[in-house]
C-alpha cells in the first residue's frame, strides 16, 4: 500500500519550501496539484520532474475515490496546492478523509500558512484565536458577523481584493466594539504589506489605495462583558 503526503509549499518566496517538503516531492510517484501550471513553476524552480495530476474544487468529489485506490495499489502521492497547506482554504480535506477510511497512512509536512505570520505580525493576542478562512459570498454571511461580532478570541478570516471593503464596510456594521484590524497582503513577497487601524481607517486607506492581492484580515475580540451589556440595551430596547 502506498502513503499520501500532505506538503505545504511557500506562500510567497519560493525559498520559503523546507527541506522535507523538497525531499517528499523528489520520492514519490505522482504529485496532485491544485493548478498544475502554477505547480510547475515551482517544481522546475526545484529541479523535480515527476508526473503531476489535478486535484482541485471542481474534480475533487468525483477525484477521490480514484485516487485513493490508486495509492492502496502502491503508489505514494503528495498533495500540494498553489500556495500553502492543502486543506486549509484548499482542496485536501475530502482526500485525507477517504484515505484514513481506507486504512491508508497520511503524513502532513509542516509548513506554510498565510494566517500564522498575518496572526503575528498584527500585534493582536494570539495566544487563542478562531480561523473562519472565507466567509460566505451571499447566504449566511450577515449571520456569521453578528456571530463574530460577539467573539471573544481574535478573529482571523481570508479575504479577496473584490470583497475586502464590503467586508470592512460590515464590521463597522455589526462590531459595536469598534475592534482593531490588521491587514496583511502579498505575504513573503517583495512588496508584501500590513496595515492595522480600525474598520474605518482602513475605509479611508483603501479608498485612496485601491485593494490588490489576497488578504489575510485579523481581528480583535470583543470583551465578552461589553458584549453582554450591549445585548442588554439590545432587550430593553
Amino acid at each position: 500500500m502506498g502513503k499520501l503526503f500532505i506538503v505545504p509549499t511557500p506562500v510567497g518566496n519560493l525559498g520559503d519550501i523546507t527541506m522535507r517538503a523538497v525531499e517528499v516531492l523528489r520520492s514519490v510517484d505522482v504529485i496532485l496539484a491544485e493548478d498544475t501550471r502554477t505547480s510547475s513553476v515551482l517544481l522546475k524552480h526545484l529541479d523535480i520532474k515527476k508526473p503531476l495530476k489535478s486535484y482541485h474544487k471542481f474534480n475533487e468529489h468525483a477525484a477521490t475515490e480514484s485516487i485513493a485506490r490508486t495509492i492502496e495499489q502502491g503508489c505514494d502521492m503528495a498533495l500540494i496546492s498553489d500556495a500553502g497547506t492543502p486543506g486549509i482554504s484548499d482542496p485536501g480535506f475530502m482526500l485525507v478523509r477517504r484515505c484514513i477510511e481506507c486504512g491508508i497512512e497520511v503524513e502532513t509536512l509542516p509548513g506554510a500558512t498565510a494566517f500564522v505570520p498575518a496572526l503575528i505580525d498584527s500585534g493582536l493576542p494570539c495566544d487563542r484565536f478562531c480561523f473562519e478562512g472565507f466567509l460566505p459570498q451571499k447566504k449566511g454571511r450577515q449571520t456569521a458577523f453578528m456571530r463574530l461580532a460577539k467573539e471573544p478570541r481574535t478573529i482571523v478570516l481570508y479575504e479577496s481584493p473584490h470583497r475586502i471593503i464590503k467586508t470592512l464596510e460590515s464590521i463597522t456594521e455589526h462590531f459595536p466594539h469598534n475592534p482593531r484590524i490588521s491587514v496583511s497582503r502579498e505575504i513573503s513577497k517583495k512588496f508584501g504589506q500590513t496595515i492595522r487601524g480600525t474598520a474605518a481607517q482602513l475605509l479611508d486607506h483603501f479608498g485612496a489605495h485601491p485593494p490588490k492581492g489576497e488578504f489575510v484580515m485579523v481581528i480583535e475580540g470583543c470583551d465578552p462583558k461589553r458584549a453582554d451589556k450591549e445585548e442588554g440595551r439590545e432587550e430593553e430596547e
